[in-house]
């Protein structure tokens, strides 16, 4: 009897569940108030321009643009004033490693990516009563006579969509894809972390502040950042104090105690445990070795 390999197949996104899914047509003075959700949102322009705002600022999403706002991301949008917008907006919750990619995006999207969500509407209008342009739409109710496995082809289409964004954004001159790792998918992430710990080198910084910057959850951040950096954010935190603690020792300008006072460090007592267990000496020998007499 032969033997057959069965190949398990590796999924790089999984939409988990749509929240709704919207075609809507806007009066020129139309205006949205801010908000913000803890799922995926994807705004794309059919026709005329929209103003995607943030708490940063303000984006012109022009004709055939896509953008995307992560989970608990501010944002509001409105028109110009000057014409009518026609805009598609679908929202979802997606926990794939690979959404990172589309974090602060705007892409312009080809023809045959339009063409999915054009499908995505038609099969959306077979299985959920969707109300025409109602953007306080909060739960979309299923048909009493639903189209057969629409919900699993709006799951399809979707997740297909953006695999297709992938491929695009990152395809070669010469058509082989980029092959995108984990690792550079969350690179974005770890790099903020690491900014924002280096921006407080000289106070405290809290888990819960850096959720509230990032828009992660703790165990979220947790796993990334100890997966990509071997340490976890403490760990790393601490070592960029103590890094720069040997900085202000070189220049031999302050006391220990004052650096220690300086790096928001409890007690100049706890600031040379601290030392001496990542250093192997303590601040005072260090100094010593590392400044002119």
């Amino acid at each position: 009897m032969k033997k057959y390999f069965k190949h398990k197949l590796k999924d790089l996104i999984v939409i988990n569940k749509i929240v709704t899914i919207h075609y809507f047509e806007f009066d020129k003075d139309f205006s949205y108030d801010f908000e913000k959700h803890n799922f995926w949102e994807i705004v794309y322009t059919d026709k005329n321009d929209l103003i995607c705002s943030t708490e940063s600022g303000q984006t012109l999403l022009t004709q055939g643009n896509m953008i995307f706002y992560k989970p608990d991301f501010t944002h509001a949008h409105s028109a110009d004033g000057k014409q009518k917008p026609k805009v598609f907006i679908i929202s979802f919750e997606c926990h794939s490693e690979a959404m990172h990619f589309f974090e602060d995006k705007v892409i312009t999207l080809t023809p045959e990516q339009v063409k999915y969500l054009y499908l995505i509407l038609n099969q959306a209008k077979l299985t959920f009563d969707i109300p025409y342009s109602d953007p306080n739409l909060k739960k979309m109710k299923i048909l009493p006579s639903p189209t057969l496995g629409g919900e699993q082809i709006i799951k399809n289409l979707l997740e297909l969509l953006l695999i297709d964004i992938m491929k695009t954004q990152t395809e070669t001159i010469q058509g082989n894809n980029t092959f995108i790792s984990e690792f550079e998918l969350g690179n974005k992430l770890i790099k903020d972390i690491k900014i924002l710990l280096k921006e407080n080198i000289y106070s405290n910084i809290s888990i819960d502040y850096i959720c509230q910057k990032t828009h992660y959850s703790k165990s979220y951040i947790f796993k990334q950042f100890k997966k990509q950096t071997g340490k976890t954010i403490i760990e790393y935190y601490v070592n960029l104090k103590i890094n720069e603690a040997k900085k202000l020792l070189r220049q031999n300008v302050y006391s220990i105690n004052e650096i220690a006072d300086k790096l928001c460090f409890d007690t100049p007592n706890y600031f040379s445990k601290t030392f001496k267990k990542i250093s192997g000496i303590t601040p005072t020998m260090y100094k010593k070795m590392n400044t002119k007499l």
